[in-house]
């Protein structure tokens, strides 16, 4: 997400390198295009003409006309105004009510409605430890009802059986009931979506909301609608009144205009972002750290939040005294290492928290992608255990084997036992000379351009 729009702000920005001083002359040309910028990633107009305004206001005064450092001063006042317009501060849900919680989905059709309710279970399940029921008031789309028990049994959640027959109120009132008998933390009650906003559904959410008084009510809507994602986002709140907003598919949208433009037209924050399609692509959605990724400056603590939450630490401080006594890093570590990293979102997720990726070029940063550590996996998982401890075994016949047996060609074979003969040398570099020494052999194993210079810098 904001993918485009992250590229126009920072040629914006960038072309401020090497002028003295910021002029009112300069700051309306850069202002011009920072509004086609938002524009072209359909914010909506009033939330543009607000921020191009507010920017204005800040960046035409003599604390910034008098500054050495233009650029520095503008990319201040761009991310406080991106803050602001975000949201400006996380929100949180409210758990701490007398159980169950109960959390109301609502939103159009094709929104990825009933995915987010089983992401936001599993998300609660294994942040906060919370025990969840979940159950789908959708009795107009059979599918959707299967689709929630499918998955709740994948996540391993308790889930309310439905039917086509059943009335949707009796249906999220017996599962409120059916959480109060078993000592349920959480509710999460799915409803019908429509192609589009009408009477019939309104009517429906509105007594769904009265009978349960939940207390959260969250709107579900795909970030590739656009502005009109916004504009469905105000008449479901003119319907009952809503606590927060899920943005879905932001993993598929550079342009971003429905997540700018949400807390401007309808003051009601967005909660949570889907990254993926995997049932752990779903974030917490923070205004500061979102305003920092569009500007390139990355988003370290999420990073850092993330590694917390999917390393394993055993398996990482057995594979960490390996290392230290000097033991061979072999083909299973490698294999390990690779999961891990899928675990955390992928390579793609990596790199879109880490600093100074913008300036990597489109076509060397497709040269690194999940595909890529897919073939990997398949081909090691397609090895011997004997052939994953002692590498030097895999010659001619062995290889073509595991090409055969992982769906790739003997030459990928040669290229992943490459990298990973620069792995091992890696590891040896770490043992020996620390972080450093480790970090720049590492920079020798990204795609030529991008470790030869190309790289940004990130402090190694």
């Amino acid at each position: 997400m904001f993918e485009n729009l992250s590229e126009r702000l920072n040629a914006t920005i960038k072309n401020l390198t090497g002028r003295g001083r910021l002029t009112e002359e300069n700051i309306k040309e850069i202002l011009r295009d920072v509004r086609i910028a938002l524009l072209e990633a359909d914010v909506a107009l009033p939330i543009v003409k607000d921020f191009i305004e507010h920017i204005r206001e800040e960046a035409v005064g003599e604390k910034v006309i008098a500054s050495l450092t233009p650029g520095q001063a503008l990319v201040k006042i761009v991310n406080d105004e991106l803050t602001k317009i975000l949201g400006e501060a996380t929100k949180e849900l409210n758990l701490n009510v007398k159980p169950p919680v109960v959390i109301l989905m609502a939103g159009l059709q094709g929104s990825g409605k009933t995915t987010t309710v089983a992401k936001l279970a599993h998300y609660l399940k294994k942040r906060f430890n919370k025990s969840i029921l979940v159950t789908s008031a959708d009795i107009y789309r059979p599918a959707a009802i299967d689709q929630l028990e499918t998955l709740a049994k994948q996540i391993d959640v308790n889930f309310y059986p439905s039917t086509t027959k059943d009335n949707p109120v009796n249906i999220a009132k017996e599962a409120v009931k059916q959480a109060e008998k078993k000592f349920i933390d959480v509710v999460i009650i799915d409803t019908a979506g429509r192609l589009h906003i009408d009477e019939e559904m309104m009517a429906e959410i509105k007594k769904i909301h009265q009978a349960i008084q939940p207390n959260e009510t969250l709107f579900v809507v795909d970030s590739m609608t656009g502005q009109d994602a916004v504009n469905t986002a105000k008449a479901f709140d003119e319907a009952v009144p809503l606590t927060g907003v899920v943005l879905t598919k932001t993993d598929g949208d550079a342009r971003g205009g429905a997540a700018l433009s949400v807390w401007g037209t309808i003051h009601k924050p967005i909660v949570f972002i889907g990254t993926g399609e995997k049932i752990d692509g779903f974030e917490l959605f923070h205004p500061d750290r979102m305003a920092s990724r569009i500007l390139d400056m990355g988003d370290i603590v999420s990073l850092v939040e993330k590694v917390e939450q999917e390393v394993d630490k055993k398996k990482a401080e057995k594979f960490a005294k390996k290392i230290k006594k000097g033991k061979g890093f072999d083909l299973e570590d490698f294999l390990e290492q690779l999961e891990q990293m899928g675990k955390m979102g992928g390579i793609a997720g990596l790199m879109g928290k880490l600093p100074g990726m913008g300036a990597v070029p489109k076509a060397m940063k497709s040269q690194v992608n999940d595909t890529m550590f897919t073939k990997m996996k398949a081909m090691i998982q397609s090895m011997t255990i004997k052939e994953r401890r002692y590498p030097d075994l895999i010659k001619g016949s062995r290889k073509v084997r595991i090409a055969k047996g992982s769906g790739t060609e003997v030459q990928d074979v040669n290229r992943l036992l490459k990298q990973f003969t620069q792995m091992q040398k890696m590891m040896k570099k770490l043992t020996k000379g620390g972080m450093a020494n480790m970090m720049r052999q590492f920079k020798g194993m990204m795609p030529p351009g991008m470790g030869n210079g190309g790289f940004p810098p990130m402090g190694f």
